[in-house]
């Protein structure tokens, strides 16, 4: 193998779609990945890639710094995609010192680990995935920037905004060859269904209610996740060292709208009466500290790279939703855990 990447969170959603098309993409690189197999990470996410030679998967935590030396010891890496991290924002409501960890100290880890062990930084490169949430919120207008100041309203955005300066840091104090690239929200197959889209998918199919925060009128830039791993390929390939990268689908939502367009789709799939899924539809208190709205200018991106987003509105939420409802199994078992503890026994007998 012509190179040895490691990727972390890789069986999560947005790294499973990543991990799959690079090492498809590229036979002749190894890719490590790199997964403590929390409730989100889910190995069933790639059976698909799991025989394939040039690619290895390795159970572990990222908050653990002497296993992390050590992997880099064995592996000998040429370059880091770092995508693990706690993500849910309600998560980090109730247990901020889980983020805090994770995303904070497990992000030092591996810029340690990559600073100790790479003898040189020539031909590195450390790619460091983060959100739009560290921006904090917009109004009615405007756009997030690379150069928009950050203002995080979550622990979850907090801990996030605290790795990119982290990397950032790095960069400018040891010369470590680092990208960073904030994304929008992702959506797509084989995310986890604490998530909006999968979660109302599922309550839609069994008449559950639907649960809106506040009046629903939050606004969200929504992006495919094929397209994230798209341009997360193309920053690791083309990007310029120490530069940040927006990524977005050019496809914002109030989060009502989604959700009623979302009925729309589900009726239909389901052959159900017009409007029936929409009485599922129900207000609830809202979330503390929720920002108003996100909304990413990826013009960059798409004017130094040539990224363009391909899938929208529409064709998207139907795309996503025509997954979930044919996947039930997967719904099922990755709900109940049982797929996972599968898997992981799958593995340790390896």
């Amino acid at each position: 193998m012509k190179q040895t990447i490691l990727i972390t969170g890789g069986a999560g959603f947005i790294g499973s779609h990543l991990v799959r098309m690079l090492v498809e993409q590229y036979p002749d690189r190894h890719y490590v990945n790199l997964d403590l197999l929390t409730y989100a990470g889910n190995l069933a996410n790639l059976r698909d890639i799991e025989d394939k030679p040039n690619y290895t998967f390795v159970k572990g935590d990222i908050v653990d710094a002497d296993f992390l030396n050590g992997l880099f010891k064995q592996y000998n890496f040429d370059g880091v995609i770092h995508l693990a991290a706690e993500s849910h924002v309600d998560r980090s409501i109730e247990d901020p010192t889980a983020f805090i960890k994770t995303n904070i100290l497990g992000t030092m880890n591996l810029l340690n680990a990559a600073r100790h062990n790479w003898e040189s930084f020539e031909g590195k490169r450390f790619y460091h995935v983060s959100t739009d949430e560290v921006y904090g919120t917009l109004g009615e207008t405007g756009l997030f920037r690379e150069d928009t100041s950050y203002d995080p309203r979550s622990p979850y955005s907090a801990s996030k905004a605290s790795s990119d300066h982290l990397v950032r840091a790095f960069f400018h104090t040891y010369d470590m060859p680092i990208v960073i690239s904030n994304c929008s929200n992702n959506y797509g197959p084989f995310q986890f269904p604490e998530k909006l889209l999968p979660l109302f998918i599922n309550n839609i199919k069994h008449n559950k209610s639907l649960p809106v925060y506040g009046d629903g009128k939050y606004t969200r830039d929504w992006l495919w996740v094929g397209d994230h791993a798209t341009a997360i390929d193309l920053i690791y390939e083309k990007g310029r060292v120490g530069e940040t990268y927006n990524i977005g689908g050019n496809n914002e939502w109030k989060n009502i709208d989604l959700i009623n367009d979302l009925c729309d789709v589900m009726d239909e799939l389901l052959d159900r009466e017009e409007g029936a899924s929409k009485k599922l539809i129900t207000y609830v208190k809202d979330r503390a500290g929720h920002d108003r709205r996100y909304a990413i200018d990826a013009s960059k991106l798409m004017n130094e790279l040539g990224w363009e987003p391909t899938v929208f509105a529409k064709e998207g939420l139907r795309k996503t939703a025509e997954w979930y409802l044919a996947n039930e199994e997967w719904m099922e078992n990755v709900t109940s855990g049982d797929y996972q503890k599968y898997y992981e026994s799958m593995y340790a007998e390896r």
